[in-house]
């Protein structure tokens, strides 16, 4: 009885020092995965609202991932500056980040979640911002690209359709993003005053048509380059290039900056 006892007592010590050894053998892994997951996301405060897709949490200036939103003087700025404050200001968030963790500008990149709710795709679907991926697809892309289609469907602010006359007559027949090369062409039986209309990636870069006019049945070009402009083929100068090789968006406004067609890849 007493040696079973011994033996018990001595398979515990075994086990004891078993386990201890694997911790210490696996520490590194452990503290590896955990520092993983813990540079993944970390907790902030929002200390203050620039715009849209920008704020200032934890003293630093954070870029919210996968949205672009309206800057100053454009419609919808300041709607979309407004639902962020009420959403975020002076409240504890969390902070998700994605491929890249910062910016060219010293910016955080992240993804920002109040109690499980994505608050850069919640400014999607109230048509606040449009969808933005420039440095490629991440897990989150086809969250954010359902919710712009829904957004489109809804007609909600930015998804808004354009009422021109000419907004069915345009058609895009071409969308040659590799050779940085698109077509539309006039379908209707009248011409189309192209004059403050604007093609749009997802970030900044716009081309505003300057008093032309789509005649009837007729196509234009648009390539980007720093060529002199013909009667087929306007130049979008100023850029090396426009249409990223990872996917991107185009967007076509009216005047009034209401859309008139949108093309994804």
């Amino acid at each position: 009885m007493k040696k079973d006892k011994k033996s018990k007592k001595k398979q515990k010590i075994l086990l004891i020092f078993l386990i201890i050894l694997l911790l210490a053998t696996n520490y590194s892994f452990l503290d590896q995965k955990i520092q993983e997951l813990l540079n993944e996301q970390e907790t902030g405060f929002v200390e203050r609202v620039i715009d849209g897709d920008t704020a200032v949490i934890n003293g630093s200036s954070v870029r919210l991932l996968g949205i672009n939103s309206p800057e100053k003087k454009e419609i919808y700025f300041n709607e979309a500056k407004k639902f962020l404050e009420e959403n975020t200001l002076n409240k504890t968030v969390i902070l998700k980040f994605g491929k890249q963790k910062k910016d060219q500008y010293n910016r955080t990149l992240a993804y920002v979640f109040i109690d499980d709710k994505n608050i850069n795709l919640e400014l999607v679907k109230e048509g606040l911002a449009n969808l933005y991926f420039p440095s490629g697809k991440d897990k989150y892309y086809w969250d954010f690209k359902k919710a712009w289609l829904d957004c489109l469907s809804k007609e909600k602010n930015l998804c808004e359709k354009s009422k021109d006359n000419c907004s069915k007559c345009i058609k895009l027949k071409e969308f040659d993003y590799k050779n940085q090369r698109i077509v539309f062409e006039n379908i209707c039986g009248f011409d189309c005053d192209f004059n403050s209309w604007e093609i749009k990636d997802e970030g900044r870069k716009k081309f505003i048509f300057e008093n032309f006019v789509l005649k009837s049945n007729e196509k234009i070009e648009v390539i980007v380059g720093n060529k002199t402009n013909t009667k087929t083929i306007l130049y979008w100068k100023g850029e090396d290039y426009v249409w990223t090789e990872t996917g991107d968006s185009l967007f076509l406004k009216d005047k009034e900056k209401k859309l008139v067609l949108f093309e994804n890849y």
